[in-house]
């Protein structure tokens, strides 16, 4: 009987072969990001960790903010910007992986998929490896974790489907919009402050003169995605109502991206 080691590529199914590339891709990508940089690791949770002290001196020390409930406001934001990290450079990469990366996407025949997939198994890869950071953060200031840590996982599963989905989709349409990678960049500046990354969806406005702010907010899938993670911590921040919607928006935006991807592959060759 033959080992599955010694399986020659030829002979393994169409998933088995899609899976051994993307695995010898990702490795390819956080080799290039690791090996050849002095600090490694670091460079990975160097950003969310500056970001969350700047966000902690600014709402805390001046103008006074305690923590969420009993916990410390600064475990609360390393608890949202590390997945927040996650997602954004993976739509920025995303934006920018076929003229980047057009001369290897020409040469080598695999799907054109792994390419927006590699970037989101490795960016996955990078925010696990930094949640090391907040479990230390965590211990230093004495928050304790509670049974709603079980729900973690399902926040790191809806926003892999989530970011994949959009990847899908803005890889593609930025072959033929070169504008739309800058956009892209003004749009996420601006789903940051409208997603639950500094703060609790309890704090939305839920009506901002006539206009139903907190609403709208709530249909952003980062808000239950975020309410996952945080959980852990702050069991109250677990709102079923908005898993749900993160849930079935990731799914619809994985089926839109799909859809989108697959239609304008044959362009997109064309076009590099």
């Amino acid at each position: 009987m033959t080992s599955s080691t010694a399986v020659r590529p030829a002979q393994r199914t169409p998933f088995a072969r899609y899976r051994h590339s993307l695995w010898l891709l990702t490795k390819r990508d956080l080799s290039v990001r690791y090996t050849t940089n002095a600090l490694g690791y670091v460079w990975s949770i160097l950003d969310p960790l500056l970001m969350s002290l700047i966000y902690f001196f600014v709402f805390v020390l001046v103008m006074h903010r305690g923590g969420t409930g009993d916990q410390p406001y600064i475990v609360y934001l390393m608890a949202g910007l590390l997945p927040w990290t996650w997602f954004n450079s993976t739509i920025t990469d995303a934006s920018r992986v076929f003229s980047k990366e057009s001369k290897l996407v020409r040469s080598v025949k695999l799907p054109q998929s792994l390419w927006v997939a590699r970037i989101v198994l490795s960016k996955g890869i990078e925010y696990i490896a930094s949640l090391a950071v907040l479990v230390i953060f965590a211990v230093l200031n004495h928050a304790p974790v509670t049974a709603y840590v079980v729900w973690f996982p399902l926040g790191i599963v809806l926003q892999a489907i989530l970011v994949y989905g959009l990847g899908l989709i803005v890889a593609p349409l930025t072959v033929f919009y070169k504008d739309l990678e800058r956009a892209i960049r003004l749009i996420l500046r601006v789903l940051f402050y409208a997603s639950a990354v500094l703060y609790s969806p309890d704090e939305w406005p839920q009506d901002f003169h006539g206009f139903p702010v907190g609403r709208i907010l709530e249909l952003n899938p980062l808000t239950g995605i975020m309410g996952l993670y945080r959980c852990a911590f702050w069991p109250k921040e677990l709102e079923m109502g908005h898993v749900i919607v993160s849930a079935v928006g990731s799914l619809v935006i994985l089926g839109v991206g799909t859809l989108v991807f697959r239609r304008s592959v044959p362009a997109v060759l064309k076009e590099m």
